[in-house]
């Protein structure tokens, strides 16, 4: 097969496309034919070593459309030739032409959405779903701060939040650029993160970062008694932040980390329900994926690239060739 691999740990732009060995079908999972996956920020993570004990060359992808190539022993629910989305954030493989996951992170599409823009649903609106209702326990009522909001996983959370009844749902963008395209994805508010710390404090039950950086430890601030900040992901790749326990215990604030990879491991049947509900609420026009282009798999160098360095709105889609 073709497929865009990870040669080296030297950045997205050192990405190569060619022939690749087909992946090996395990129990349990199930194989498809990709047509569409999606980009994302943690694959450009992935080609600068953030997992660097893997091996290289290896495939990567977390999210693909497509249709059903094959079903492993104990692989139930599905059909060969259906197309389907799928969540392959464990072992990667949607930059390839042929993909392999866990059944239950496979899920037939609804009604009314097309192929090309599921690709851009299995991690951010899952994630976004799974990490405010179950890890965050939002409440209706509540008020939501969202950083990154105009990117793929922020545009996800300020929707969510949203249909899950947040009264008050505000978002973060880096740049005077990204304030309207985050305001066009129905936020009530969108601040500079140049004037976070400006802010006052205690305004927030629920803080999504995927950013963290320094701006991690002025959120704490802004959360209100009660409040918990959602850790789920690191673009800044600043270090470690240090934040204070103290802070969090005469606060009466939380940190809880949420990893859709890690969930997905060790709990792919409460994932795959997530996903079917996160693709039926995009099907029915509940939550708006921006697809901003769709693109050759060929272009994966350049276009994570773009998203390394923050020039991005919205969601890229890469189109293997049939």
């Amino acid at each position: 097969m073709k497929a865009v691999q990870i040669t080296s740990y030297e950045g997205p732009g050192t990405l190569e496309y060619g022939d690749a060995s087909e992946p090996a079908l395990a129990t349990g999972q199930a194989s498809l034919d990709v047509r569409f996956a999606g980009a994302n920020y943690v694959e450009a993570l992935f080609s600068e070593g953030l997992v660097p004990d893997l091996p290289v060359p290896w495939v990567p992808g977390i999210e693909a459309s497509g249709t059903v190539r094959e079903l492993g022993e104990g692989a139930e629910g599905l059909s060969v030739g259906q197309e389907v989305a799928a969540l392959t954030i464990n072992g990667g493989g949607a930059y390839g032409q042929v993909a392999v996951t866990n059944a239950h992170l496979i899920a037939p599409l609804p009604e009314g959405l097309d192929i090309a823009t599921a690709a851009a649903v299995p991690s951010n609106t899952t994630t976004a779903l799974i990490a405010l209702e179950r890890v965050a326990r939002l409440a209706k009522g509540e008020s939501v701060l969202v950083q990154a909001a105009a990117g793929g996983l922020g545009s996800q959370f300020g929707q969510v939040a949203k249909h899950l009844g947040a009264d008050r749902v505000v978002g973060v963008v880096g740049s005077e650029e990204k304030r309207q395209a985050a305001l066009d994805l129905g936020y009530d508010e969108v601040w500079l993160r140049d004037d976070l710390a400006q802010q006052p404090g205690d305004q927030f039950d629920v803080i999504a970062d995927p950013v963290s950086g320094p701006a991690r430890s002025t959120c704490i601030d802004l959360l209100r008694l009660g409040g918990r900040l959602l850790a789920v992901g690191d673009a800044a790749q600043a270090g470690d932040q240090q934040i204070s326990s103290n802070a969090l215990w005469f606060g009466g604030k939380g940190v809880i980390g949420f990893n859709l990879g890690a969930y997905a491991a060790t709990k792919p049947e409460v994932v795959g329900d997530y996903f079917r509900r996160a693709l039926d609420l995009v099907a029915r026009g509940t939550v708006k994926v921006h697809v901003s282009d769709t693109v050759p798999i060929q272009s994966a160098p350049a276009v994570l690239t773009e998203l390394r360095n923050g020039r991005t709105v919205g969601k890229t889609v890469f189109q293997h060739e049939s």
